[in-house]
């Protein structure tokens, strides 16, 4: 199989196998208005398994879904064929708008104007809790 390489755009790369669908889903790439490639299960030397996603254009990224998902992936910056620029993401502290909470008393769910806030309250066990009424996030 061949994807081409792209001259102006995003590698989403190290991506832990079989996430690269939640990746493209959080971040509405269906919607993008971009051409959008995912490779699932390549091999890699270091990881054996990986999933990659290639993004021909550049698009605002919400680099917090990206490391909420998989906290170990890259994004790397393409230009005139490039690499101009690589991100290492990290689990973020705080999520906006990524995840919904799924207490259906929350005030951010009865209150549509409220922003979905998530903070990160165990780092080894990749937990987050609703800033609103402390429910813990449903996994993905």
């Amino acid at each position: 199989m061949t994807v081409d390489s792209i001259q102006n755009g995003i590698v989403i790369d190290h991506i832990a196998a079989g996430c690269g669908m939640k990746i493209y889903e959080l971040l509405g790439l269906g919607t993008a208005g971009a051409p959008v490639a995912i490779m699932m299960n390549v091999t890699s030397g270091k990881m054996g398994r990986k999933d990659i996603i290639k993004i021909d254009g550049e698009i605002p990224l919400n680099l917090d879904a990206i490391g909420f998902v998989d906290p170990g992936a890259t994004v790397n910056v393409i230009r005139d064929g490039e690499l101009k620029e690589k991100k290492r993401i990290g689990m973020p502290e705080r999520l906006e708008n990524v995840i919904r909470c799924k207490n259906p008393r929350c005030i951010s769910t009865t209150e549509q104007e409220l922003p979905q806030v998530f903070l990160l309250t165990d780092r080894e066990k990749k937990e987050y809790r609703c800033a609103w009424c402390e429910t813990k996030a449903a996994g993905l």
